[in-house]
């Protein structure tokens, strides 16, 4: 499926996920919908905006999925029952994400943007998309973004069954790996849909659900201007930002944070990214 067919087909699908999920399975949790349930322990950031975690290049010393040693199991985590909606930490931490890509067009400009001001930020990669561009899931690695699982084609988990989830996750995870040298540990439902299989397989394969605090809402291409207001009117400690570098026309987003993200910096924020598992 083209990835610029989300712009229309997200429209109608977020209007009907509540109803869908609830018709055809229980225990449905729409991102956003519920109050904050868990938080997220952010990396810590001693300096302006210190960089840690993966060093450059470090996907490049990991071995292809398929010729390396025997993959050890998952960390088995606890199952969720709402996805994490914000970050923990003192301070003035926030943290970026950005959906559906990577795409040719949009993501090497947010990172280049990113990389100017010396910020990581999270990407939550469809597989689709992954393994059409490999070297900006590299990047990504050798930048020291961290990166999570949203699925292999971005369709709506709760019309799914238990079988299709599962095939879409770790298919993604798989092409994660291959171009990005570590499995995700973090996974996003498409469209904020989560079920209980999803939070299920989640857990299984090392993954914590993560939603987010404030949607730019970006993906409706409300305009340059409104998407700055919405990130700076909802900035606060712990907030998780969502952005899309795909799915559509991401002009918008691209100018946006070209000026937001200086002007949260000017005003005291820092953006981190979670602790990695061990």
């Amino acid at each position: 499926m083209q990835k610029d067919q989300f712009f229309t087909r997200r429209r109608m699908l977020l209007a009907g996920a509540a109803a869908v999920g609830a018709a055809g399975t229980a225990g449905v949790v729409l991102a956003g919908g519920t109050e904050e349930t868990a938080r997220i322990p952010a990396a810590p950031a001693p300096g302006p905006q210190a960089r840690q975690a993966l060093k450059p290049s470090a996907f490049r010393l990991q071995p292809l999925t398929g010729y390396g040693p025997p993959r050890p199991a998952p960390r088995k985590l606890k199952v969720r029952t709402e996805p994490i909606l914000k970050i923990s930490g003192r301070g003035r931490h926030m943290m970026l994400t950005f959906d559906d890509g990577p795409n040719p067009e949009y993501t090497p400009h947010i990172l280049d943007t990113l990389a100017r001001y010396d910020v990581r930020a999270m990407f939550f990669l469809c597989g689709e998309c992954v393994v059409d561009n490999r070297e900006l899931v590299a990047r990504m690695a050798d930048e020291g973004h961290v990166v999570g699982n949203h699925t292999w084609t971005h369709p709506l988990l709760t019309t799914l069954n238990r079988r299709q989830i599962r095939d879409e996750m770790e298919r993604t995870s798989d092409a994660i790996e291959d171009s990005y040298g570590e499995r995700p540990q973090w996974f996003r439902a498409p469209y904020g849909a989560w079920n209980r299989a999803a939070f299920q397989l989640g857990a299984e394969m090392g993954m914590e659900p993560m939603a987010w605090t404030v949607d730019t809402t970006d993906w409706m291409t409300p305009g340059t201007s409104t998407i700055i207001d919405r990130v700076e009117s909802g900035a606060a400690p712990g907030v998780v930002v969502l952005s899309h570098d795909a799915g559509g026309d991401r002009s918008q987003t691209v100018h946006a944070i070209r000026e937001w993200l200086p002007h949260l910096l000017d005003s005291g924020y820092h953006m981190t990214v979670p602790r990695r598992r061990t």
